[in-house]
């Protein structure tokens, strides 16, 4: 227990995120509870939101009292807890009998720390009541900088990209002009907001090249760019299959392409040696074909659940393959546009440590797929 101790009293500070404590043992105790840190009138508090039925019941606690509290869940109610911190993320398990397992995993990337307000108002990094030319021209803003109430979500979403872009801007280089290719821009929301953020924002010295096969859709955002004078920012019709305009790129971003397209743009980054990727996955289909594993067939045999397990496992070994090329990669939660459960984002950033994994081998041979990202980059000839 006094390992337990120590690592509740060194998690639970201001650089805590958030914590879930979940895997309930009771059927008529609390199903899951969230813990954040708080600033209330002057003292750091512990905020914890327990989850009983269709209830939720708040309390806020002092340090110790929250330790003590969380002690006592995890060796009555619940068999885990998930403590993520701006730096690294713990967990810890606990057995029926009492045994304690803790693990940390140290981010590549360090997180921003939680808002400590204690009734939180969210702040974006782009704000309501500040006009922005290519969110009024999307539809997103009014011309006075109001939100447009249907266009709400597009609005949380774009704010939550670019807090993803704001933890990794230190990554991009600073002494030379930075190139960005966004493939599959659509519509381009978040391409705009790429651009204003890091180059009307920050001042930073790039170059975006927006990507997409709908002709129409580029000469309408190729043109809009031209009126707000983003002469570094230009729409192109193209595959991402085929695309070879460039030799060198420094970041890559890849949102919804559909099934292989993605593997087929990260192997791309991998080749051009990206410093930064940011990939948000939309269906996937090829692993859900593949997928046969006999011991796992009581669960595989129902499609829904077959279909989500396989865009789980085929992000997953994407993240595995990427580590294996000397990426370091997070798999965090994005708010998605179309309201569908694929929010999941790939943020890689290039490392130097590069080598084979033989549990991600085992792991594909187990589960008998053979993932497009993959084969392309075990291509010698690439």
């Amino acid at each position: 227990m006094g390992n337990l101790y120590d690592t509740l009293t060194a998690c639970l500070t201001d650089q805590l995120i958030q914590a879930v404590l979940s895997a309930a043992r009771k059927k008529d105790g609390p199903s899951r509870v969230k813990i954040r840190p708080v600033l209330h009138k002057g003292s750091l508090l512990f905020q914890t939101a327990a989850q009983v039925g269709k209830q939720q019941f708040h309390e806020n606690l002092e340090k110790e009292a929250a330790i003590s509290k969380i002690t006592e869940w995890l060796m009555n109610d619940f068999g885990q807890l998930q403590l993520d911190l701006t730096d690294r993320t713990v967990s810890v398990l606990t057995s029926k009998k009492g045994k304690v397992t803790i693990r940390e995993k140290r981010k590549p990337i360090k997180m921003r720390p939680a808002d400590l307000s204690h009734n939180r108002k969210k702040r974006y990094i782009l704000e309501e009541g500040t006009p922005v030319p290519f969110l009024v021209d999307l539809g997103v803003m009014t011309p006075e900088g109001k939100i447009v109430h249907s266009k709400y979500d597009k609005f949380r979403q774009i704010n939550r990209f670019l807090e993803f872009v704001e933890d990794i801007r230190e990554e991009l280089p600073k002494d030379r002009e930075v190139t960005i290719l966004d493939f599959g821009c659509g519509k381009s929301y978040l391409t705009f907001a790429l651009y204003y953020y890091l180059k009307v924002l920050h001042g930073l010295d790039i170059r975006i090249i927006g990507l997409d096969l709908k002709e129409d859709v580029i000469e309408h955002c190729d043109a809009l760019a031209r009126d707000y004078g983003y002469d570094k920012l230009k729409f192109l019709t193209g595959d991402i299959a085929s695309y070879t305009g460039e030799d060198r790129v420094d970041m890559v971003v890849t949102l919804h392409a559909c099934d292989t397209a993605t593997d087929f743009a990260l192997e791309k980054a991998v080749r051009w040696g990206a410093k930064v990727i940011l990939s948000v996955p939309c269906c996937q289909h090829e692993l859900n074909r593949q997928i046969h594993q006999e011991v796992l067939e009581p669960v595989l045999k129902y499609g829904l659940i077959r279909e989500r397990m396989a865009a789980l496992v085929t992000d997953a070994l994407r993240a595995g393959v990427l580590e294996e090329q000397g990426y370091e990669v997070q798999i965090l939660e994005f708010i998605d546009m179309e309201h569908t459960p694929k929010n999941i984002l790939i943020r890689a950033v290039k490392g130097s440590r590069k080598g084979k994994s033989p549990e991600l081998k085992a792991c594909m041979e187990f589960l008998g797929v053979d993932p497009t990202l993959k084969r392309l980059l075990d291509d010698k000839r690439g």
